[in-house]
């Protein structure tokens, strides 16, 4: 008895049996009726299943107990429950209570039967509205295809337009790159013509100044064979000799246009290049126009110098040996425009770039030089040579830093205080002839420009990069001929 208990408990009959009631009772409205029949089924007989195995453990219980052994317990219990279980229930339904239910199980099949018509009925419309749902589903899949070979149809009509349009705009290029060339080679006429023209026009000096000449020199001829006496004749002709113009007083306004042109084209060309190179290396586009500034005006003060000396030697080697109708000044000056290319050009940069790397007024980082700009510099001190030919010559207008902004000398830059009355700093100096200011500068006005403080820069060797003295004097002594070694033959 007990192991049959024993394999009663450990398959969990009960469990099983629970766990299907719960599955049916979760199913039943889903499922259909002989689903639900046949579940019923299974839970009897498992029900059955186990009654049986209850019934032979009862058994084996009896027996293990003898012949009166629960004898009460099977009285009391077991028998009065078979009883029940199986004896018959008495009908408690009258005979009109029974013809009642009949009509109403008429009635019910009556309305289960029209519900089953209508339900066939609507299953039919539904079918009718399937089947046209469909056809129209059909259509609308023929107008997209439609719709499909027309969208793939103007895709191809549009590539073949932009291959054409890709052809048009390759030649419109084509066009435009031949045009640019054909512009550049009339730029390059028009400068060949403008340089024809201003040999024109310094050739019609040459002229101009040697028919001058020539008239003089006839003068002179003339002079010489007429029977006045010597004396006589130098003190009448020594007011000439003041009054007749030399070829830097013929080509005096021509110069002056072009050094102010070139002037100008410092300001525009030469001055951005010089920026650009020195942007790779300061951040600070302040210091760099600062650097710029300065570097201008160092060179005009040492073309300056430079020029004075080498006038100085002019005369000197002059003195000797000059006659003529111009006076020693003059021919000096004279000598000075015929031979522009005897400056030094390369001693004065270096000058230049020595005097900017002891300024205090600015900063270079270590590991770059102001050779950077030595070409800036150089056409500077070319124009500002030439401009000390000029009568009266020109000159950088005087500037510092938180000056009173003057509208006539300069004009502001593009990121200035508008209504700031003071000067910042410089970025380019105005040329004056004179009180006359000639090309406005350009500065930049903020408020405030009395309390700012420039950067200071410590000279280093580091930063001194120029040209060494002897490499300096090599590169002269191939280039031009010292005006120390002027001499009466070259003159």
């Amino acid at each position: 008895m007990a192991d049959t208990l024993r394999r009663l408990t450990n398959t969990s009959s009960f469990s099983v049996l629970q766990d299907k009631l719960e599955s049916w009772h979760k199913d039943y409205h889903i499922i259909s009726c002989d689903q639900n029949l046949n579940r019923c089924c299974e839970l009897i007989e498992l029900t059955a299943k186990i009654q049986g195995q209850l019934f032979a453990i009862l058994n084996l219980t009896a027996a293990e107990g003898g012949h009166y052994a629960g004898v009460d317990t099977l009285k009391m219990r077991l028998l009065p429950w078979l009883g029940t279980c199986f004896s018959m229930a008495r009908p408690s339904v009258t005979d009109d209570t029974s013809l009642q239910l009949i009509q109403e199980s008429v009635e019910k099949d009556r309305r289960i039967r029209e519900l089953s018509a209508s339900h066939d009925s609507n299953m039919q419309k539904m079918d009718t509205e399937l089947c046209s749902t469909r056809l129209q589903l059909d259509s609308v899949r023929a107008e997209l295809a439609d719709a499909q070979q027309e969208l793939d149809e103007t895709k191809s009509k549009s590539a073949t337009t932009l291959l054409a349009t890709e052809e048009e705009i390759l030649q419109l290029k084509a066009d435009l790159r031949s045009a640019r060339e054909e512009v550049e080679i009339y730029k390059r006429k028009l400068d060949a013509l403008d340089d024809y023209e201003r040999q024109i026009r310094l050739l019609r000096d040459e002229v101009s100044y040697l028919s001058t000449e020539k008239a003089m020199l006839q003068e002179r001829l003339v002079r010489s064979r007429s029977p006045s006496p010597l004396p006589r004749l130098s003190r009448s002709s020594s007011p000439m000799r003041s009054e007749s113009p030399t070829r830097a007083q013929l080509t005096n306004s021509s110069r002056h246009a072009r050094l102010v042109s070139r002037f100008g084209d410092l300001y525009a060309v030469e001055r951005l290049e010089a920026q650009t190179l020195l942007r790779r290396y300061i951040t600070d586009l302040e210091m760099v126009q600062k650097i710029i500034f300065i570097a201008v005006v160092e060179s005009f003060k040492t073309a300056k110098l430079a020029y004075r000396q080498f006038k100085l030697r002019v005369r000197k080697t002059l003195s000797t040996s000059h006659f003529g109708p111009e006076s020693l000044e003059d021919a000096a000056v004279d000598y000075i425009v015929r031979n522009l290319d005897l400056y030094d050009v390369q001693a004065s940069v270096n000058d230049v770039i020595n005097a900017m790397n002891v300024n205090p007024r600015i900063s270079f980082p270590p590991e770059v030089d102001f050779v950077l700009i030595s070409a800036l510099i150089r056409d500077t001190c070319r124009v500002a040579f030439a401009t000390q030919t000029l009568d009266p010559p020109l000159d950088l207008a005087f500037a510092s830093d938180g000056e009173l902004y003057n509208d006539s000398k300069y004009r502001r830059s593009y990121d200035s205080e508008f209504t700031a009355p003071l000067v910042m700093y410089h970025v380019w100096p105005a040329l004056v002839e004179g009180d006359a200011v000639i090309v406005k500068g350009e500065a930049v006005t903020r408020r405030g420009a009395l309390w700012s403080r420039s950067r200071s820069r410590s000279a280093s060797p580091v930063r001194s990069r120029s040209l060494s003295p002897s490499r300096s004097l090599a590169f002269n002594s191939k280039r031009s001929l010292s005006p120390e070694r002027l001499t009466t033959h070259h003159l």
